[in-house]
């Protein structure tokens, strides 16, 4: 018989796959099916959109989106669980489509809650799709009255209070919630915000797991009524994480429960950089990666955030010298294979970059050699690497940062021809504060997996002789300030050089990064980690007459 004082809730922080209804389902179902076998909790939340995964985009739009939707629901209440399971989808309404959630106890719907604040700014959508919900949810389970909102609703004043009013002493809200740097504590202030609104305990369930550029990082998490975290589920892993809550008579509170530590930050960044590689692959199928080895930081990052995510047996990793690369490169890019376990090939490109050039003899004549010639040798890899691709099944990555993806420095049909870009939204001074970050936690902290030589050696594509980045580009630690100001700021030309930049600097860095957003579209997809990656968040026209300035 249920205790009438007391509740205890299972967080059910689980990675579905967008679109596979009937396949999320019966996660649910076998994740409930494991819960109840431990023990008989009172309630099992699942996150926002579960059923679809998040975010499901034109999926929504489908015409037999509704036909599932209700058969998977049907599936779950044949169970008739006896356990009240928390469940997030889109459901209609007269005909409406709503973000919603359910409340299903041993085969009937107890409850049902439709979203009101739909967000549509940075990565979301949702108002092409739902329509704004206005009702507040509340239920009482084992005596003790539950509200329920769905993501946004917490991060806005309004339906938590709206809530209370109605009666709520507990509040269970329900998330798709992607990471970005310092993420944690933006969603602890807005716990915050609203308990000082409220005042009350605050389940938060999270989804976790990759989505294309979304990466979820779970976190989810118990908060008191005056704000104490009392429990956390922890970052970028799927959990059960069981929550005690007590009603003496007065109040609700919260009882100390399991927290996990929060990862400082380079190692959170790179355990959602492998969860993104990781699902990238493995829920669209690859047998595994292949990638070029330069010798260079970034690829041998990439490298690393290769094997970590997917084991060595499915890393396949290809230098490709021309007469350009050092014996430096080739060294040390052998050595990162030899170090991390890898399948490794060295393939000379030099006889098929003379052939291009033979078969464009006549088309070049009277031409003076330029940047032509370098991207070619870059392209010479691109089609090498495509090859490898096709034959194998396997998954080409590029190895471009976000300093370089910013202002074109890269070669389309090149080092950007590929599938995944993990590095995509990493800039170049984080690559490197992530490279050390990983030779610290190697097995043997001695044995320097990344070699120290391609962390410190200046960064160079290796296309001419002698070449360096900073030939090209500002220094990185100038380049990625201006360029965080600019791309993630939103600020201006003028607000940017009175922070002390230097004028022409910023004119050039600015007007690079506006002038290769034809680049950037034909990009591949990658990780999100900032406030605005390139993708989503960022949506510039690639013809355009604005002017750099105020």
């Amino acid at each position: 018989m249920a205790n009438h004082n007391t509740l205890n809730v299972v967080m059910a922080q689980v990675n579905p796959l967008v679109g596979d209804i009937p396949g999320n389902a019966e996660l649910i179902i076998k994740t409930a099916e494991k819960i109840l076998a431990q023990g008989r909790p009172d309630v099992i939340v699942f996150p926002e959109l579960v059923l679809t995964a998040y975010p499901p985009e034109d999926l929504l739009l489908r015409a037999s989106l509704d036909i599932r939707i209700e058969s998977a629901l049907d599936a779950i209440k044949a169970c008739k669980f006896d356990s009240h399971l928390v469940i997030g989808y889109p459901g209609r309404d007269e005909g409406r489509l709503y973000n919603m959630l359910c409340v299903i106890y041993q085969g009937n719907t107890l409850a049902t809650y439709k979203k009101q604040i739909l967000p549509n700014y940075q990565v979301f959508d949702e108002k092409r799709y739902f329509t704004t919900g206005s009702q507040a949810c509340v239920l009482r389970i084992n005596n003790i009255p539950t509200g329920f909102t769905i993501c946004e609703d917490l991060w806005e004043p309004g339906p938590m209070a709206q809530a209370k009013a109605a009666g709520a002493e507990l509040m269970i809200n329900i998330n798709g919630s992607p990471f970005h740097i310092d993420k944690y504590h933006s969603r602890l202030g807005a716990l915050h915000a609203r308990q000082q609104e409220a005042a009350l305990p605050i389940i938060y369930v999270n989804l976790v797991g990759g989505q294309d550029e979304l990466v979820f990082d779970g976190c989810s998490m118990a908060v008191d009524g005056d704000g104490s975290v009392r429990v956390l589920a922890p970052a970028c892993e799927e959990s059960l994480t069981s929550v005690h809550i007590k009603h003496d008579g007065e109040v609700v509170t919260i009882a100390d429960g399991d927290i996990t530590p929060v990862a400082a930050k380079e190692a959170l960044i790179y355990r959602v950089l492998v969860l993104g590689l990781h699902d990238y692959v493995i829920k669209n199928g690859f047998s595994g990666i292949v990638l070029g080895l330069s010798g260079g930081i970034d690829s041998a990052l990439t490298l690393a955030i290769a094997v970590d995510a997917l084991g060595s047996d499915r890393v396949h990793a290809v230098m490709m010298p021309f007469k350009y690369t050092s014996d430096m490169s080739i060294e040390d890019a052998a050595k990162q294979a030899e170090n991390f376990n890898v399948n490794y090939r060295v393939i000379p490109i030099e006889d098929v970059y003379e052939g291009f050039m033979s078969s464009l003899e006549q088309e070049f004549a009277g031409t003076a050699v330029d940047l032509t010639e370098q991207n070619l040798q870059a392209r010479c890899r691109g089609v090498m690497l495509m090859a490898i691709s096709n034959k194998k099944g396997y998954l080409v990555l590029t190895t471009g940062n976000k300093s370089e993806m910013a202002v074109g420095y890269s070669t389309l049909y090149g080092d950007m021809a590929g599938g995944f870009d993990v590095l995509k939204d990493v800039p170049k001074m984080l690559v490197y504060s992530l490279s050390r970050y990983r030779n610290t936690v190697s097995a043997d902290v001695q044995a320097e997996m990344i070699p120290a030589r391609i962390i410190e050696r200046p960064p160079s594509a290796e296309l001419a002789l002698d070449q360096v980045d900073e030939d090209n580009l500002p220094p990185y630690e100038i380049l990625d300030q201006i360029l965080e100001l600019y791309i993630e700021g939103d600020e201006s030309a003028h607000a940017i050089i009175e922070k002390g930049f230097d004028h022409d600097t910023v004119m050039r860095v600015l007007r690079l990064v506006d002038l290769n957003e034809y680049k950037r579209r034909q990009a591949p997809v990658g990780v999100r980690i900032s406030k605005k990656g390139f993708g989503r968040d960022r949506r510039y026209p690639i013809t355009s007459g604005w002017k750099l300035g105020k």
